[in-house]
């Protein structure tokens, strides 16, 4: 009963957020209290709520260190400042109805290389829309065999986490839309997608090294499946042609909606369209308890240790932003969030003090982080289902992924000397 109230709550949550943006922004603190009831309903329900209870007490006793020493304090924007990531989040999840990847036959099912690159390049493409779902549908036919190997640990955690660095489907890209909404789109995009291909290539030429490649048994995905987001592309840069202020975040969460109840329509009937969705709004939604409290509550900590920062009229230690600040920057995202601190909560705290600076080199900064961190830290969404779901240990998904972080980081503060100094 409580899961079916919180799920209808987070669907109403969605609604209103994509309302209030096409029609009156006053609206859009009632989307938010819906998302907050979810969350109060879920919270007993909640596996490890550590993080979450440490960051609602520390959020409580800012806001009263704030209201006694007279600062401003934005209740509505504390509340509601993610609200549009929740939405993605949201909608994004509705792919998943009509988006399952379809898998080759057992006798086509191959070893080796092809294997490699096949399933490598599945859980790429399927994980840059529908998200996580992609790695666990692929992790879970592995698994069914035999335990999950290190070079299919390595080839599941890099082949996912690297959407980071470019899928506008991935919540890394919207909390970077969000927070830094002034960054170059393109830029940002063709950027990710190197960064993605550099973390191909690296991966590829260290599991030659390292392991038996030739025996590596995946799940290679058909690509006739990947019409799905083809068509989220396509629909969001026709609208975005003809309406080039509208917001990506919006454009993809609602098309995300739309087309998965018209394809839906199209493949079973209106009727069973309407149970699946009854089905996910009232089961599967409330499954997002987590990611939506984590969510929720970095903004409001965000905001409450930015009102506090703001009251003091404090400011970042340096005057401008070039590589060097990007690649320290790039360090101590990596480094908070191996010692447990989601990326998410950082870029809450400290954006609104880097606003002043360059918003494609920041955004680019905070996707990179994202990306490295993924895949390596013990604290990281995707390596804490790993460990809960296949019976993994959080040292040996680190220990198979540090050294390639650090290469990675290199790479990163490369990338970023040239984009400071040649492009943006």
């Amino acid at each position: 009963m409580i899961n079916s109230i919180s799920g209808g709550l987070i669907f109403l949550s969605f609604l209103f957020t994509n309302v209030a943006y096409f029609f009156d922004d006053k609206i859009l603190i009632f989307a938010a209290v819906f998302a907050w009831s979810a969350f109060l309903l879920l919270f007993i329900s909640l596996g490890k709520k550590k993080i979450i209870v440490s960051l609602l007490g520390l959020s409580v006793l800012s806001f009263l260190f704030s209201y006694i020493k007279g600062f401003e304090i934005d209740f509505a924007k504390a509340l509601s400042i993610n609200q549009y990531l929740l939405t993605l989040l949201i909608g994004v999840t509705f792919l998943k109805l009509i988006a399952t990847p379809k898998f080759e036959k057992e006798t086509k099912k191959e070893s080796g290389k092809s294997s490699f690159f096949k399933t490598y390049f599945g859980v790429h493409l399927f994980g840059s829309v529908i998200n996580l779902s992609s790695l666990i549908l692929i992790a879970d036919k592995m698994y069914k065999k035999a335990p999950l190997t290190k070079l299919q640990l390595v080839v599941l955690t890099r082949a996912f986490s690297s959407d980071a660095f470019w899928s506008p489907f991935f919540v890394a890209f919207a909390a970077a839309l969000i927070y830094l909404p002034g960054f170059h789109k393109p830029t940002i995009f063709f950027c990710g997608v190197i960064l993605a291909l550099i973390t191909l290539l690296l991966t590829y030429l260290e599991v030659g090294k390292k392991f038996e490649l030739e025996n590596f048994k995946g799940y290679p995905i058909s690509l006739e499946t990947l019409y799905i987001p083809v068509l989220l592309v396509i629909s969001i840069l026709i609208t975005k042609y003809y309406e080039e202020n509208l917001k990506v975040i919006i454009l993809v969460s609602i098309y995300s909606l739309f087309l998965t109840i018209f394809i839906s329509i199209i493949k079973v009937n209106f009727t069973k369209t309407l149970c699946l969705l009854k089905e996910h709004i009232t089961n599967d939604l409330p499954k997002m308890k987590m990611e939506i409290s984590l969510f929720l509550v970095a903004g409001l900590f965000g905001v409450s240790i930015s009102t506090i920062l703001n009251g003091y009229h404090l400011t970042v230690p340096f005057s401008e932003f070039t590589y060097l600040e990007a690649s320290l920057t790039l360090f101590g995202f990596i480094f908070l969030a191996f010692i447990g601190i989601h990326p998410i909560i950082t870029i809450a705290v400290i954006a609104d003090f880097l606003l002043q600076f360059n918003h494609t080199l920041l955004a680019i900064t905070f996707l990179m982080a994202w990306a490295i961190t993924v895949s390596t830290s013990p604290f990281s969404g995707l390596n804490l289902t790993m460990q809960a779901r296949y019976n993994i240990e959080a040292k040996e998904i680190f220990t198979l992924n540090i050294f390639f972080a650090i290469k990675m980081y290199i790479v990163c503060a490369i990338v970023l000397y040239i984009l400071d100094n040649f492009i943006v």
